[in-house]
């Protein structure tokens, strides 16, 4: 535009005004200023869009685009063809292009279940599950974690992590126990700090900041008989009392989501929950975040498959802002377009919806750094997040049991080692570590426990290895069976009928308890284990949970180089069916929350 002329000598110069720009992409405007002026140029379809997250293998870029989808996601085992750090920047990258090239340019947000370190990723670091964490008692440990998550994680494109999970797990049947830090609020109160480690001390303030998600609200870990997705039937004293603690700690913390839980609060699905999410959780708490759904949950609504108009319409009103529909966009979006349209939905809540969901964009910086900081893959699997993680491994075991066999002398020793998760790694990460459910063998890179005992062995000791506990004999000092579950997550994980030893471990601690040689059993699990029967046999008892990739922690701990620490934050029950049992109800455990030994020097 030519605005001004102005003399210069004896000739007429042009001079072009600087015209100014859209307050939205103004990075010097503040971040309420900047949405209502981007709000005011958003179209319903835009607005809409912006409340839709599909799954990468829905939707290719120019598709995600033309939906004008707010959000994209990763559910467990969904990577790209080169699951690498680069190849995962490539992909997310080529989401935010198509993303930006829109005539509003608003950015998308990528999501992942980083969970226990960036666990989709091969050759990230694994940290140990929060039910170790929880037993390490070190919020500020858990806090580094979730620092060194988050640089994993931006450095591969991801800027959204679908955690910390600050559930509190009453009934160890339940299949996702292993992702709650303890029985106890205090359990997840503590260790919320995650989500400073996550996103700073404010969101977007340095580089590989990523947005931290407290899930899932609210009572997921207080289902009847522990039952995933089931239904929380207490009352709404005990709900505010046991399971909401921890959500208003994430708050203050400024978390900037927060996903809704699948399970129902009596009776009624969470997702359908207006007073628990509007009026709880939005204005009693004064949460100014976005709500983000579970993967599919509002078709868990009517009890039926598939999601209807009136689902969309219940939960839009509930309060949901952004809405995981991960195969079923298109038809989110056409439905809540017709919601809306009809007056069933007020504009008013989709304005509300969009504005928490862009606040949190331009939060993170994403209109002025949409690209992924490449430059931080130098920490990905780094030297430092492996030395970390294996700090995490020693400071979460607790051992139970000890009668004068640990620590073990790692110089002249003959050590025998069986059990099937001695020496697979894949047990010892367990569920979400490169696919949503977990798989036994060598997944990943790092140490097992046996590599810990083996490489922790001094001069003159001898380790051998059989998994099955064939070949021990009387020559032996001492023998460690490692044993406990195999990789599981939510739904696949719940163990109604128990939660005891297999036949393959019974029979290979008989085995070596026949040989007459001292006997120490390592449990890795997601759960404590109904080993009551069996302990009079064993001559020590550690408790490893899912130490994930640094298994050489565990050998630490067992050599006595690191005098265990670790003190149960669940109540070790004498039986399955003893369950469920809690600190402060009254029924005996057979090692009570807070138990743990150390060694007498």
């Amino acid at each position: 535009m030519l605005a001004v002329l102005l003399l210069a000598g004896s000739a007429l110069s042009p001079v072009a005004s600087a015209a100014p720009g859209p307050v939205y992409k103004n990075p010097h405007a503040s971040t309420s200023a900047r949405v209502n002026d981007l709000l005011k140029r958003m179209s319903l379809d835009d607005k809409i869009g912006q409340m839709t997250q599909a799954e990468r293998g829905a939707v290719t870029p120019e598709q995600a685009a033309a939906l004008k989808l707010g959000s994209l996601l990763s559910g467990g085992g969904s990577v790209p063809a080169s699951n690498t750090p680069n190849g995962w920047a490539d992909m997310v990258d080529s989401y935010q292009k198509a993303a930006i090239s829109t005539p509003l340019g608003i950015p998308t947000l990528y999501g992942v279940d980083a969970v226990h370190g960036h666990n989709n990723v091969y050759g990230a670091t694994i940290f140990p599950h929060n039910i170790g964490l929880g037993a390490a008692n070190n919020p500020r440990l858990v806090e580094k974690i979730g620092r060194a998550t988050a640089l994993e994680v931006a450095g591969t494109g991801p800027q959204w992590d679908f955690s910390p999970c600050l559930c509190v797990a009453r009934d160890d049947r339940w299949g996702r126990t292993y992702e709650s830090f303890g029985e106890s609020p205090r359990d997840a109160i503590a260790n919320a700090s995650a989500i400073t480690g996550l996103q700073g001390r404010r969101l977007g303030e340095k580089p590989g900041s990523v947005l931290a998600t407290a899930k899932h609200y609210v009572g997921d870990g207080g289902t009847t008989n522990g039952v995933d997705q089931g239904n929380t039937e207490i009352s709404e004293r005990e709900l505010r009392q046991i399971h909401l603690p921890p959500f208003r700690e994430a708050i203050d913390r400024g978390v900037g989501s927060v996903m809704i839980s699948f399970s129902s609060f009596q009776g009624v699905r969470m997702h359908a929950q207006k007073y628990l999410i509007t009026d709880v959780l939005k204005r009693e708490l004064r949460f100014s975040g976005l709500v983000i759904s579970d993967y599919n949950a509002i078709n868990q609504i009517d009890g039926k498959e598939g999601f209807t108009p009136e689902e969309v319409r219940l939960s839009v009103n509930a309060g949901i802002d952004m809405f995981m529909v991960p195969w079923d966009a298109p038809q989110f979006i056409s439905y809540l377009k017709a919601e809306v349209e009809a007056g069933r939905v007020s504009r008013d809540r989709v304005d509300d919806a969009n504005r928490r969901i862009l606040a949190e964009k331009f939060k993170l910086g994403l209109f002025e750094h949409p690209y992924t900081d490449r430059s931080l893959q130098k920490t990905f699997g780094s030297k430092e997040h492996r030395e970390l993680a294996r700090q995490a491994v020693r400071e979460s075991q607790v051992l139970l049991k000890n009668d004068g066999v640990l620590p073990l002398a790692k110089k002249n020793n003959k050590i025998f080692v069986a059990g099937k998760n001695a020496n697979d790694i894949g047990n010892q990460a367990g569920g979400w570590t490169l696919t949503w459910q977990g798989q036994s063998g060598p997944v990943i890179p790092g140490t097992t426990i046996l590599d810990g005992i083996k490489s922790g062995a001094g001069k003159g000791t001898t380790v051998t290895y059989d998994r099955a506990g064939n070949g021990i004999d009387s020559s032996y000092k001492v023998a460690l069976a490692v044993v406990g579950e195999t990789p599981y997550a939510e739904g696949q994980g719940d163990r109604p009928n128990g939660f005891g030893l297999d036949a393959e471990d019974l029979a290979t601690i008989a085995k070596l308890k026949a040989s007459g040689v001292p006997v120490v059993v390592v449990t890795v699990s997601g759960r404590p284990l109904d080993i009551a029967p069996q302990l009079p046999q064993f001559d020590g008892l550690l408790a490893a949970w899912l130490p994930g990739s640094e298994g050489a922690g565990v050998a630490d701990v067992l050599y006595g180089d690191y005098n265990p620490t670790g003190k149960l934050t669940f109540s070790w029950p004498t039986s399955a069916a003893q369950e469920p049992v809690n600190v402060g109800d009254g029924k005996k455990a057979l090692y009570p929350y807070g138990y743990g030994l150390r060694y007498r020097r």
